[in-house]
């Protein structure tokens, strides 16, 4: 198992450890409900060095972009950032992403999942065909997510950048806590606020990042948190969890990820989702929440109201802002609409559920 360069200092906090896409990480400090309401509330650090980088460089750095991923990054100006997907050549996701573009038609950072690292940078190498120059960063790369309504003003002493005017899904570089070309980028998936910081864990730099943090957040009410209540905090708000909600075998249009496959430009199955489009999807991604009591998990099966087969759930939980039990899980359209009725099935017991408009908090 690998280590990030935050991990002595998670043990030493007293988490929750266990095995993530191939590292020691950080599941649960204080427990998940406390974790969670602290981030939604006010502000929590989460590490999330774990993700992958890759940096792409030449003139043909954008063709290479838009022909491997769904979304349009014509439409990136340096300092901007996009969510987007890597769709396969069978109307699958091979992995959803965020493509930064660093400079105008020539640098740009792709971010990818931990567990999907090499399968991405493989399928966007089998892509090259144009000579575009390919790092894999990920490995000298920290990532700290600082996430909450309150993370921007709490960490403004520590950088020059204006973290508070900074809009949502641009970034800028700069120094951060004395250590310079941090990049520092109004990102992440908790849907609470906040910033993501990337920089090279050189020169004790992640030490110091870290620990400057806590020093100036700690008096604030700022909280490590980990990977159980960023999996809880996605989840209220309807965000997709690569391998649960989106895989190789869902099209983005099914998981309600249209907008982000523009068909603008030629890209990987664009003809598939074309065809889909046209003709409508059989199934499709939908929030639910529990009527009767009882809490959905992956995998388990949705019926309707005789006891059919219409689905199944990909993601479950206790909400612990709206006290109540919400997942989300793939149904055949005809139960997709706003209000339907759908049933869990928990053992050997059918339970109740609503379709309901995501994201679950408005």
């Amino acid at each position: 198992m690998k280590n990030t360069p935050f991990t002595h200092k998670h043990v030493a906090l007293g988490a929750k450890m266990a095995p993530f896409a191939g590292y020691n990480m950080p599941i649960s400090y204080t427990g998940i409900n406390d974790e969670h309401l602290a981030v939604r509330n006010n502000a929590g650090v989460f590490d999330v060095s774990h993700m992958g980088e890759f940096i792409l460089k030449g003139e043909n750095a954008l063709d290479l972009i838009q022909r491997v991923t769904s979304n349009d990054a014509s439409k990136l100006t340096a300092g901007k950032a996009q969510y987007s997907c890597l769709p396969n050549d069978e109307g699958g996701i091979v992995d959803d992403l965020l493509v930064y573009c660093i400079e105008e038609n020539k640098v740009y950072m792709l971010v990818v999942n931990a567990s999907n690292i090499e399968k991405d940078w493989n399928w966007i190498s089998k892509h090259n065909t144009k000579g575009v120059e390919m790092h894999d960063i990920s490995d000298k790369t920290c990532l700290l997510a600082i996430q909450g309504p309150n993370a921007a003003s709490i960490l403004q002493p520590l950088t020059s950048i204006e973290l508070v005017n900074l809009k949502y899904y641009t970034f800028a570089k700069g120094e951060f806590a004395g250590v310079p070309n941090v990049v520092v980028s109004a990102t992440g998936y908790t849907g609470a606020g906040g910033i993501e910081i990337y920089f090279e864990d050189k020169d004790g730099a992640a030490e110091k990042i870290w620990d400057a943090i806590f020093e100036v957040g700690g008096p604030k009410g700022l909280k490590p948190i980990g990977l159980g209540a960023r999996d809880t905090l996605r989840l209220e708000m309807g965000f997709c969890l690569y391998g649960n909600d989106i895989d190789d075998t869902t099209s983005p249009l099914e998981a309600g990820l249209g907008w982000i496959t523009k068909f603008t430009k030629e890209f990987t199955s664009r003809s598939k989702f074309e065809q889909q489009k046209a003709a409508g999807v059989s199934r499709k991604l939908v929030g639910f929440e529990m009527v009767d009591k009882g809490i959905p998990r992956h995998d388990y099966e949705i019926k309707d109201a005789a006891g059919q087969v219409i689905g199944k759930v990909t993601s479950g939980t206790q909400s612990p802002s709206l006290q109540k039990a919400i997942g989300l899980g793939y149904v055949n359209t005809a139960f997709a609409a706003q209000d339907s009725e759908i049933f869990i099935a928990v053992r050997d017991k059918l339970l109740k559920a609503r379709v309901v408009k995501v994201p679950f908090l408005s």
